[in-house]
């Protein structure tokens, strides 16, 4: 449905609270036209499926006075001084100190007390008044229909100093909430305004300035020291150091020259570069990340999830019981009225579920930017906490644990040097392995000089080898068990014994050779990350119960590159679909799995997993699609950081959740007693609101 509707996306500038979102989105889907709407409270985004202006989608959202711009048309920010902007919360906060320094002088009923605490709530409580009355109309129970009652019923029995205090107390909550929002939201705003706007360009001879909109790919784009890149593109020209932690929060400066990548937001330190342009200005890699890191902040965790279906239910229960509250006492045993219905809007007060509301999207969207902000990709609440929860986690070898950048480090001939390699060479010329790399690096160094030699019949064979036709005789490449089953007599006593030596070291042997005789042993080796034994060191002091390396290397190779590194469970000789299996085994022995790999090979791997980590995702389209998380600057020390992060927020949202509730439910028992006061109602729903934002805006100190 969403592919055949025509779609559009705004952003929203005027939210104030979570439940406000919610209702906006109601009344969007209300509108003639419109046949689905989507809100991201997160990230202040309204998707709409259908056809309507933005004037209606404003009067959807006139109750908050929301002002909408569609996306990617830049907003025109009027900056509106605080004093202006809570205008009437200062007034009515005024009236409310004036009410108080009356009912000192003149008493509580006299004209002048009542007077300035009716001002109060009215110039306070307008808006809330507004949307309450409307929402009690229409059967709609949210916190301001609750609000509205109790304060319209403190005024009725004469309450009205609590129910002006109550007011200007309500009002101050939504604007602190309003700005912890906005604080949360900051880390995008600050990722939206790395790149710069335009750039310069040279077409046909002539350099000029232009919006980064009008530039198309293969234009050439000049980039002086000092200036920030507007573009994604490849270097022709120029040799220089690009600070990269805008993107992939690596926070040293990587050097670039001809041929190499450059990213949209990144800082050109010293030398002049000419880039040719090779994406789009909404195709970037920083746009992908902008779009992929709000559309995770607007996704529902599990426990926002709970909390929205617990919420549902809550308010209509809270006005039960505050119903029940001030009518049965009075009725049934006779108590004084105005001290019960009194209680009753204590309750309406206290049942406002705005702490409870707010407590999971201000930590989740403080969590996700922050891990922007350090070049890492958390791609929604869910896999947030998943992350958190991890027991188990499961690593590729080659460009996760070690570089993927495998060399040759041992040639044992049998034949002629010159010839074994050549053929080695001219076979791998055909084949996407990426062992293929070394033996062609390994050849140009030597001067083998493969010429325009054809190769027929040439084929893989599946996590074994490749065979081909040279000079009409058959060649093959490939594993020592490849051979063994080719003519199991080549493998003679010594070869085997070399073999297993070089394996033994942590190698990987290849055999050159045909059905008659062996050529030659090509021993591979990858490089180890120099940061993988320190990075498994710390997960283990996470308490990550099982770390397993799976390879397609042999048992022996991967045990000892598994020493080096650190490892003590390896699993080897894993095809594609094998290391798929293992996963789904791993999952049925722990509950939470991830699956650590470069995001391309990986693939299935990545999705069976419960939490798939790609490594590499600057410029890498597959790792930024396939993945749950993303590690931007290739940096397996990222992952440590990412763990600790997700389980301070599993923490926070637990935390935030139990203390919502455990205030309301002591606020309740105040009623038995006939304790609750208006008063304490106020706070214990402020204060809880309060106090479970700030809580939430803790992630943001949770550094790298």
């Amino acid at each position: 449905m969403e592919q055949e509707l025509e779609k559009h996306v705004y952003r929203i500038q005027g939210f104030t609270c979570a439940n406000c979102a919610k209702k906006f989105e109601t009344n969007v889907r209300e509108l003639d036209g419109v046949r689905d709407a989507a809100v991201n409270f997160g990230a202040s985004k309204l998707t709409v499926y259908g056809h309507t202006t933005i004037e209606e989608l404003e009067k959807a959202g006139a109750f908050e006075q929301l002002k909408l711009v569609p996306d990617g048309q830049k907003a025109e920010e009027v900056k509106i001084p605080s004093w202006k902007k809570h205008g009437n919360v200062i007034i009515s906060a005024l009236f409310v100190a004036l009410g108080w320094a009356f009912l000192s002088v003149f008493g509580e009923e006299h004209f002048f007390t009542v007077g300035a605490f009716a001002l109060a709530i009215i110039i306070g409580g307008y808006r809330v008044f507004t949307a309450g009355l409307k929402n009690l109309v229409r059967f709609q129970f949210d916190m301001r229909t609750l609000m509205t009652v109790a304060i319209i019923g403190a005024a009725a029995i004469g309450e009205w100093s609590e129910g002006a205090t109550v007011v200007i107390l309500f009002a101050i909550s939504e604007v602190l909430e309003s700005y912890s929002m906005d604080k949360a939201r900051q880390s995008i705003r600050s990722l939206m305004e790395i790149a710069p706007k335009q750039a310069l360009i040279r077409r046909n001879g002539e350099e000029f300035s232009i919006p980064v909109e009008d530039i198309a790919i293969d234009d050439v784009m000049i980039v002086k020291p000092g200036q920030k890149i507007a573009m994604d593109g490849v270097v022709i020209k120029g040799i220089s150091t690009v600070n990269q932690a805008a993107i992939t929060g690596e926070s040293v400066p990587v050097e670039k020259a001809s041929d190499d990548e450059v990213f949209a937001g990144t800082l050109n330190e010293e030398g002049l570069l000419e880039v040719r342009v090779t994406k789009r200005v909404e195709d970037t890699t920083i746009s992908k990340i902008i779009h992929l890191v709000e559309e995770a902040q607007g996704e529902r965790a599990p426990s926002q999830a709970f909390v929205d279906r617990f919420a549902k239910y809550y308010t209509p229960v809270i006005i039960f019981i505050a119903l029940v509250v001030a009518i049965v006492p009075p009725l049934l045993f006779g108590a004084d009225w105005g001290k019960w219905i009194y209680q009753g809007l204590a309750i309406l007060v206290v049942g406002c579920p705005c702490a409870l509301v707010i407590s999971t999207p201000v930590a989740i969207v403080t969590a996700i930017g922050n891990a922007a902000r350090h070049g890492v990709l958390i791609k929604g609440g869910i896999h947030l906490e998943e992350t958190g929860a991890i027991e188990a986690i499961a690593f590729d070898k080659t460009g996760t644990l070690t570089k993927g950048t495998p060399e040759v480090t041992d040639l044992i001939v049998y034949t002629n040097e010159e010839q074994a390699l050549r053929i080695a060479a001219v076979l791998e010329n055909n084949s996407q392995h990426p062992l293929a790399s070394a033996i062609m690096k390994k050849a140009e160094e030597s001067n083998v000089f493969i010429g325009n030699v054809t190769v027929k019949e040439f084929h893989s064979v599946t996590g074994k080898g490749i065979k081909g036709q040279i000079d009409g005789k058959e060649y093959a490449v490939g594993s020592p068990g490849m051979f063994r089953q080719w003519n199991e007599n080549l493998m003679t006593g010594e070869i085997n014994q070399t073999i297993e030596r070089l394996q033994h070291e942590g190698k990987t042997v290849m055999v050159v050779g045909t059905e008659e005789r062996i050529e030659s042993l090509i021993a591979v080796a990858d490089t180890i990350r120099e940061n993988s034994p320190s990075v498994l060191e710390k997960l283990r002091k996470l308490n990550i119960r099982r770390i397993i390396m799976l390879t397609g290397d042999n048992e022996q190779t991967a045990r000892g590159i598994g020493k080096q590194i650190g490892v003590q469970e390896v699993k080897a000789e894993l095809l594609p679909g094998d290391k798929l299996r293992y996963i789904k085994q791993l999952r049925r022995q722990h509950k939470h799995v991830a699956m650590v790999g470069d995001g391309v090979n990986d693939a299935p791997a990545l999705a069976a997993a419960t939490v798939g980590v790609a490594m590499g995702g600057a410029g890498t389209d597959t790792a930024l699609e396939t993945a749950d998380v993303v590690l931007m600057g290739d940096d397996l020390r990222k992952l440590p950081f990412t763990i600790s992060l997700s389980r301070k927020a599993l923490a926070i949202i637990k935390q935030n959740i139990s203390f919502s509730l455990m205030i309301k439910l002591i606020a309740l028992l105040l009623v038995i007693p006939g304790w609750l006061t208006l008063w304490i109602a106020i706070f214990a729903d402020m204060g809880a609101t309060l106090i479970v934002t700030l809580n939430g805006l803790r992630l943001l100190k949770v550094k790298g």
